[in-house]
């Protein structure tokens, strides 16, 4: 693998465990500022072509990677580990997200909260941007489950988790264009690829961007355009990378270590830039509420961990007994996590 693309200048086999891949710490950095970017409804609802084509790329990209990156080849006791340090935080968070969206105006919010709605919400069918979490549990079950059989071979063990996976879509506990992209990033790990060799950095992929971008038709994930659209946003964003000035490199490859931080806790901040809106009518292409909101949920996101390290109160919803301790050269604590084997957002 290039030097530019992995911290070290080693290449790592995909079955081991790399050192940090800078290529993904970049992808996590843009996926998730995206991600943030069109949870602030007001800017989102101005520019819903615009969204619809993010959509189309962001969240599969993060399931990519965690499909790549995932390991299932660990004993059930230590994956079922990871399973818990996925679940506790969903159990927090979207537990929390539910009761909230039956008392603040949120889009697709509950009218009358019930425990039966709540049991539905949080096991079968998650609210606001957790389901992200819930979909990674139930796909990596899956796949761990279809590869304690090692006495198949590989293309048998694909067709497994390919059904494995259309049975979960089917009783509508994931939805297919997402898990779709799970499986992906697993058939391109179990092949024994680096992520490279598959995604190579080019900067034709903005021509292919901007021709797909004539048709509407594709900003789906679902369709053969989604997928193509996937594939260009990926190669055209680590074309970028090498280009980026040394500062901006870093603060990037920070937010992408310390995505987690993000994608957990900036819907907090999210609803409360709402506040702004008053103020700032005179704006229709509302970019400067953005401009406003963005890097306020990034660094209230990042201050919530550093709040709960300070207080010693990390360790509580997370499972473990370290804290989130963030700083410039490794990930934040929580981002333990991150590191953990099979786990990474």
């Amino acid at each position: 693998m290039n030097s530019t693309i992995l911290t070290s200048t080693s290449t790592p086999s995909p079955q081991n465990s790399p050192s940090r891949i800078d290529a993904l710490d970049f992808l996590k950095c843009i996926f998730v500022l995206l991600m943030v970017a069109f949870h602030l409804a007001y800017f989102a609802d101005a520019h819903p072509l615009l969204k619809q084509w993010v959509y189309t790329f962001h969240m599969p990209g993060f399931l990519l990677i965690s499909g790549y990156l995932m390991r299932v080849d660990r004993p059930l006791r230590q994956f079922s580990r990871t399973l818990l340090w996925l679940f506790v935080p969903y159990l927090v968070l979207e537990s929390s997200y539910i009761v909230a969206s039956a008392f603040l105006p949120v889009r697709d919010g509950i009218a009358q909260l019930s425990l039966s709605v709540f049991a539905e919400k949080l096991f079968l069918h998650p609210l606001g941007p957790y389901w992200y979490l819930h979909t990674l549990i139930l796909c990596g079950i899956a796949y761990y489950a279809v590869w304690l059989f090692r006495q198949c071979n590989l293309l048998t063990r694909f067709l497994w988790l390919a059904f494995s996976l259309g049975a979960l879509a089917a009783l509508q506990l994931v939805a297919w264009d997402v898990s779709l992209y799970f499986f992906l990033g697993v058939v391109i790990r179990q092949s024994r690829l680096t992520f490279s060799d598959v995604f190579r950095p080019s900067l034709w992929a903005f021509v292919g961007l901007t021709i797909l971008g004539f048709f509407p038709d594709t900003f789906h994930k679902g369709t053969i355009g989604g997928v193509f659209t996937v594939y260009l946003a990926i190669t055209a964003s680590l074309a970028l990378l090498p280009h980026l000035p040394t500062w901006l490199r870093r603060s990037t490859l920070f937010l992408g270590r310390n995505s987690l931080a993000l994608f957990l806790f900036s819907p907090i901040f999210t609803m409360g830039c709402k506040v702004f809106i008053p103020y700032l009518g005179f704006d229709s292409s509302r970019c400067l509420f953005l401009l406003i909101s963005l890097p306020l949920c990034v660094t209230g996101a990042l201050a919530v961990c550093r709040l709960l390290d300070a207080l010693h109160l990390s360790p509580l919803p997370f499972w473990s007994q370290k804290g989130f301790a963030i700083n410039q050269s490794t990930p934040s604590r929580l981002w333990l996590l991150t590191d953990y084997p099979g786990f990474f957002l």
